[in-house]
């Protein structure tokens, strides 16, 4: 009988993807969910509508790869600090520019890399950096987007810039943070961020589809075939077409495709993997990722006050979380303003992968308040009664 309920219940998570799919909300979704309950693992699955309008119609499918936006930070840039650290290779509370000389311009000396990890730095959250390259090509009248000397120029131009706040005075999300963070990866590790996140997270972690889009010179542009599994975004009227199987976040495309804040393609299955890795970890089965550091790093930080940040990850805002209203106080998670969003209780051993590709030809302008409502309908089946 409890099986019935469960699976009714369930059935509710369709009908919503449904409703936002006739609502132009967005073109598709893919929504994986487990929990083990009672010695079974509930599992719950929705592959829903299109991952690609224009050019063509490609049906959504399980394994179709999105753009994952902001996952990149918790994914790819916060884990390699967190594996940086474990190794004593980094401490969090040094200062950034111990590993990056040229940060502590214009009094960001005080600014540690645990700010960067809690949002609390200081730093503007966002520039549009893309915009001043694309005025600097079209004056030089050179190639300089998706290339090593405009990652160099964003990384100077945040090297150069004031604060808006004092360190560890307020936590305002950003990007500029984790931009910061990927060159710390890769100064420390030597490695380019994507090579050392695919060799020290991905392979481990068996996410074989994972990866970050490498652009620019020396980058050809995916194989048909291959593009045919990514679901495309938004149609961008800078760029002049559909973006599909290059990442949408105008300042990591800038960068040429590899950014500590966006830029990782992943298929929902490896997100998943990722989830159930980091719950298994934080239990003492798996020792894949350090687990004393693993838990440090999904602590919610005790200040600045009201803050809900952990170390790269996010924590539920009481009664205004897009995890909804069922995943405990013990949960971290985090979006993707492509659509995105991974949710992991760790009391509860439950996670729920939503991915979308809300961007793509459809309503930006929206709230999308969409993943609230899923994850509080897996979890109200998961705890049905």
């Amino acid at each position: 009988m409890k099986h019935a309920l469960i699976k009714k219940k369930l059935a509710r998570v369709d009908r919503a993807l449904d409703q936002a799919i006739a609502k132009s909300q967005i073109p598709g979704a893919v929504v994986l969910a487990r929990m083990p309950r009672e010695g079974e693992l509930l599992e719950h699955e929705s592959v829903r509508g299109a991952a690609v309008h224009k050019p063509e119609r490609i049906a959504m499918a399980r394994d179709t790869i999105f753009d994952l936006a902001s996952l990149t930070k918790p994914l790819a840039t916060a884990t390699s600090i967190l594996l940086l650290a474990a190794e004593g290779r980094i401490d969090l509370d040094d200062p950034v520019a111990k590993v990056l000389p040229a940060f502590a311009e214009r009094g960001k000396e005080g600014v540690t890399i645990r700010h960067l990890l809690t949002h609390t730095s200081g730093l503007k959250p966002w520039r549009p950096f893309h915009e001043a390259l694309l005025e600097r090509e079209r004056k030089k009248g050179e190639r300089l987007l998706c290339t090593p000397a405009a990652r160099e120029a964003v990384l100077e131009r945040i090297h150069r810039s004031s604060l808006v706040h004092d360190p560890g005075e307020a936590a305002v999300y950003g990007d500029l943070d984790f931009i910061v963070l990927g060159a710390v990866v890769e100064t420390v590790s030597g490695q380019p961020l994507d090579a050392f996140a695919s060799e020290r997270i991905f392979r481990p972690l068996g996410m074989q589809d994972t990866r970050f889009v490498r652009l620019g010179d020396g980058h050809p542009e995916l194989p048909d075939a291959e593009r045919r599994r990514f679901a495309a975004t938004e149609n961008c009227p800078w760029r002049g077409r559909v973006l599909w199987g290059e990442v949408h976040d105008p300042n990591a495309w800038a960068m040429g495709g590899v950014a500590g804040h966006a830029g990782l393609f992943a298929p929902a299955d490896d997100v998943l993997r990722f989830a159930t890795a980091v719950i298994d970890v934080w239990h003492g089965r798996s020792d894949v990722l350090p687990q004393e550091w693993l838990r440090r790093f999904l602590t919610k930080n005790s200040a600045p006050e009201q803050t809900t940040w952990a170390l790269g990850w996010d924590t539920p805002t009481p009664g205004a979380s897009s995890s909804g209203r069922h995943f405990s106080p013990a949960s971290v998670g985090h979006l993707g303003f492509t659509g995105t969003s991974l949710w992991i209780d760790l009391e509860r051993e439950a996670a729920v992968v939503m991915l979308t590709n809300r961007v793509h030809l459809v309503a930006k302008r929206s709230k999308f308040e969409l993943r609230a409502t899923v994850h509080d309908l897996v979890m109200e089946a998961f705890l049905a009664e």
